[in-house]
């Protein structure tokens, strides 16, 4: 029987994406240096807290400008961290024609708000394409934490094993499919076509 319901993740299965980009252009902004800044932000558990929803955006500013010694524009750090993101472009005509039959669509990504709201501005194809999304900052789980898919399951309103979830992480995979769901890892679009209509998702890709 197919799914019901077909989560995707969001980085580098939607959109590329290179947190070491962020530490660059946040440390221009900010005057500090690139090993400092990633040190602060990625090595320590302020992204982390970020992407839990422990932390809004202006708690990470504040604590960003607290251990960098900085004070940057608050809009513009926002910015620099976030516009690290570039659309992963052989998987858009996959994603439209599965909209087009009329599958069922959704993103299930460990994220934070700015990056969040990054994309939703810069590509169209979030908003437009997915019914819904489970945000990891907004639902205070990550995954591969059961919380996360259990939620996920509950929002689109299908039982566990009725979903198919790609991720381009074996942990979030596993964790998913420890939660009831049909899993599978990224590698390309075209495996992931092949992967989809195995289970009998039909679409004019």
């Amino acid at each position: 029987m197919p799914p019901a319901f077909i989560y995707f993740d969001l980085g580098n299965v939607l959109l590329n994406f290179d947190h070491r980009r962020a530490a660059r252009q946040m440390a221009e902004v900010a005057g500090a240096g690139v090993d400092r800044v990633w040190e602060v932000v990625f090595q320590g558990d302020l992204h982390t807290a970020f992407e839990r929803g422990r932390i809004g955006a202006r708690e990470f500013y504040e604590a960003f400008c607290r251990e960098t010694d900085s004070r940057p524009d608050f809009a513009s750090l926002t910015e620099a961290g976030s516009a690290i993101f570039d659309l992963n472009a052989t998987i858009l005509p996959l994603v439209a024609h599965l909209e087009d039959a009329g599958w069922r669509l959704g993103i299930l990504s460990n994220t934070n708000e700015s990056h969040w709201d990054y994309c939703t501005r810069r590509f169209k194809i979030i908003p437009d394409a997915f019914e819904l999304a489970v945000l990891s900052y907004e639902v205070h789980a990550m995954k591969p934490e059961p919380e996360i898919y259990r939620i996920a399951a509950e929002r689109a309103g299908v039982a566990p094993d009725q979903i198919f979830f790609v991720d381009d992480r074996d942990e979030n995979t596993e964790g998913a499919r420890q939660a009831g769901f049909d899993a599978v890892r990224y590698v390309d679009a075209a495996r992931l076509a092949r992967q989809l209509r195995a289970r009998g998702v039909a679409s004019n890709f």
